[in-house]
């Protein structure tokens, strides 16, 4: 049985394209596993109330001192903690939305990094294979035409089995890339639809709660007025 060496070596030029992208694809899938499952962590589930709670009391720093914790091992916690932040600094609500935004922006974009690629390396080494074996076929018939008949069928087998070589290593380069592109395309998907969501719920609250405290604020003011108001008596 030949070795896989005899046979890359079998499967002519294209072979060496098609496993500089093999070995580009292991260490896309490598950088990929690790930053969005080994690094990158399930939001806890009571995160939202306890940020909320927080907020309630109008305590942003214990809030912040929280969603700083989470954001070594999710995105939703410095989402969170930009917009916080904000806040302590007494932001308004356009300068919080402006400051969640950006943090937001950067954070889907650094889980959507580089997914695309392990794409087009499967498609690529499909079409490298593909090449190959036109490519030999052309090389084998060519060959097959000028020869003798009792070098024919030698000739022949050498260019098919090129072909072969060829079309099986661009599957095997393209297979387990296309793969780990659904994989990891779902998991980025769907971390971003819970950090959208998520950070998207926690603005609303530090909006609404931010909005109650203003208006029980100008209800007390005005309380006080009416009843320092003199009466008028006549």
């Amino acid at each position: 049985m030949q070795s896989i060496l005899e046979h890359f070596r079998e499967g002519g030029l294209f072979m060496y394209p098609i496993l500089a992208i093999g070995l580009f694809t292991i260490a896309l899938v490598w950088e990929r596993y690790q930053s969005l499952y080994k690094k990158t962590k399930n939001l806890p589930a009571d995160f939202r109330e306890k940020v909320r709670q927080s907020i309630a009391r109008h305590d942003y720093h214990s809030a912040n001192t929280y969603a700083s914790s989470i954001s070594s091992t999710n995105g939703t916690g410095r989402v969170i903690s930009a917009g916080l932040h904000s806040r302590i600094n007494s932001g308004g609500s356009e300068e919080l939305q402006a400051r969640m935004d950006e943090t937001l922006a950067t954070e889907i974009s650094s889980l959507d990094r580089s997914v695309g690629f392990l794409a087009m390396f499967g498609n690529v080494s499909t079409l490298l294979g593909l090449l190959g074996t036109i490519s030999g076929m052309i090389s084998s018939f060519a060959a097959v035409a000028n020869a003798s008949p009792s070098e024919r069928a030698t000739m022949l087998s050498k260019g098919i089995s090129e072909a072969m070589n060829c079309t099986a290593f661009g599957l095997i380069v393209a297979i387990p890339a296309l793969v780990a592109y659904a994989i990891f395309q779902n998991r980025t998907d769907r971390l971003v639809s819970e950090m959208t969501e998520n950070t998207t719920k926690i603005y609303h609250d530090m909006v609404f709660l931010a909005d109650v405290e203003s208006i029980s604020a100008s209800s007390a003011k005005s309380g006080s007025k009416s009843a320092s108001a003199p009466s008028i008596s006549q």
